[in-house]
């Protein structure tokens, strides 16, 4: 699924979080308020730096947060890991991430914050079987741990991520690629680009199996 091509955000809290985490979740890190200026995130191992921020998202007149580049990591979403409830992605984004819910228990749904006007944020969470397993882009303005964004080419996906490439034909557009990266950490985790039949990345997703190889999202 293709997002429209839009500002990205998120919005960062100043208070403590006092939300009771279950116990198989680590606690969640208190970040910055949503109107303070974006603090870079814990950094990406090295190797896994992107190269440069993105300017302020409103730069073209909109009141989206500025990004954080290093956000999004092979470990989840800032400090709300893989295996997190929804409850905690919630906090960490802190704004509006909707009122989705699974169509049963356990069933796969996705939290994505709402359109400002015409404007789309480019980013969904996927939550299946109660725990936060994937995140989904289609935003030029996020960067994938490493480097890779939205719109590269697929000559320079392989060269931010030299030897970890593994390179398939894409389930349903001929002639486009998925590109899966490992985590260089040793982790579970996959980091995964698609790209159109030019070889242009069309959008990218991150997270751990099998979910994050899912090619129609929740199906």
């Amino acid at each position: 699924m293709h997002f429209h091509r839009a500002l990205p955000a998120i919005a960062v809290l100043s208070l403590a979080l006092a939300a009771c985490q279950r116990d198989e979740a680590p606690p969640v890190e208190p970040v910055p308020a949503a109107s303070a200026p974006a603090v870079a995130a814990e950094p990406a191992p090295p190797g896994d730096q992107p190269d440069a921020h993105v300017p302020p998202a409103n730069a073209m007149g909109t009141n989206v947060p500025q990004v954080v580049d290093g956000v999004v990591t092979f470990q989840g979403f800032g400090p709300a890991a893989f295996g997190s409830d929804a409850e905690q992605v919630r906090m960490v984004w802190g704004n509006d991430l909707g009122d989705a819910k699974p169509s049963e228990p356990g069933g796969c749904y996705y939290l994505t914050p709402p359109q400002m006007g015409t404007t789309d944020y480019g980013i969904g969470f996927m939550i299946e079987g109660d725990k936060f397993a994937r995140i989904d882009v289609g935003n030029d303005g996020y960067t994938a741990p490493g480097g890779g964004k939205v719109g590269m080419e697929r000559a320079e996906i392989e060269r931010l991520y030299t030897g970890r490439v593994e390179a398939s034909p894409h389930k349903y557009v001929e002639g486009a690629q998925t590109l899966r990266v490992t985590d260089t950490g040793g982790g579970t985790s996959a980091l995964v680009f698609e790209t159109d039949p030019a070889g242009k990345v069309t959008g990218w997703r991150i997270g751990v199996p099998p979910q994050v190889d899912y090619v129609e999202r929740c199906g």
